[in-house]
């Protein structure tokens, strides 16, 4: 890990990372908060995964997601959405929906992208076995994220609720087997095989295996993506059906921004906090 910038915030510390990856075979930056607890000794930490067109660094500038987590004494792990680099391939059109800025937090097994988009297991092994092998953390994880985010942190706790102790998600692209934006991400990462793409689809995750990780997302009621994209109505019938303790909140007026995350993060993160602490 090398130290890129470091900023005091809310007596914590805001710092940015850079280091080589194994796992995506590219150099990499992620963005860490560090709380003013984390002087005193190791604290737990709620990964954030940021969505379509993100870096690491969205979050931690729009969210205001630092004056709470430094008061809870957590942590924030941001890692970036993507590999990044030269030979890290990108949409031959420059979409913002492949490529760049879109690795959809899965393990990528057609070419050109498995060589690099493996972001699934970056943000699983790699990423957190670097934080707190370098960091003052306790191994204490919950996880939450926006969007294509959001798709990441619920499969992931889906497939691996060992690994944290709660999950969240803004807007989350709950069923991106059934969504343009999933078609195309995981018809090109993983090829035609539908059965592929129910491992990265959180609604038949869910309906599949249920969940014993407290499950809570927002979403917006103005969300332009509503409809066609996010389809939180498919996780809510999964969870019904598998009994999951999902609590989905439709927020009126809301849209697909950062001011809608910046809205609600602070239940978010006191949600996580509760669990965290047991």
């Amino acid at each position: 890990m090398q130290l890129v910038q470091e900023q005091k915030c809310f007596g914590g510390r805001q710092i940015r990372y850079h280091h080589d990856s194994h796992t995506l075979n590219c150099s990499m930056q992620f963005s860490v908060f560090l709380p003013p607890q984390a002087e005193q000794g190791p604290v737990p930490a709620v990964y954030w995964l940021s969505g379509l067109t993100c870096t690491d660094e969205n979050f931690s500038s729009k969210a205001g997601a630092q004056r709470v987590a430094a008061e809870l004494g957590l942590a924030l792990i941001i890692p970036d959405t993507s590999p990044r680099g030269e030979g890290v391939a990108d949409d031959a059109d420059g979409a913002y929906d492949l490529g760049l800025g879109a690795g959809f937090y899965v393990n990528a097994t057609q070419a050109p992208w498995s060589s690099h988009y493996r972001m699934y297991d970056y943000v699983l092994s790699e990423l957190p076995a670097l934080v707190e092998s370098e960091l003052p953390l306790n191994g204490k994880r919950a996880i939450s994220g926006h969007s294509m985010g959001g798709h990441g942190a619920l499969v992931l706790a889906l497939r691996n609720p060992e690994r944290f102790v709660s999950v969240s998600a803004f807007a989350p692209i709950s069923n991106p087997s059934d969504c343009p934006w999933g078609h195309k991400a995981l018809g090109a990462y993983l090829g035609e095989n539908r059965a592929a793409w129910a491992e990265y689809d959180a609604s038949l995750l869910l309906k599949e295996k249920g969940c014993s990780l407290p499950m809570l997302v927002d979403q917006g009621e103005a969300d332009n993506f509503l409809a066609e994209q996010l389809k939180p109505q498919a996780l809510q019938a999964a969870a019904e059906e598998s009994g999951a303790a999902l609590e989905l909140r439709l927020q009126p007026g809301y849209d697909h921004s950062y001011y809608f995350i910046a809205s609600f993060i602070e239940e978010h993160l006191r949600f996580h906090a509760e669990h965290l602490s047991r």
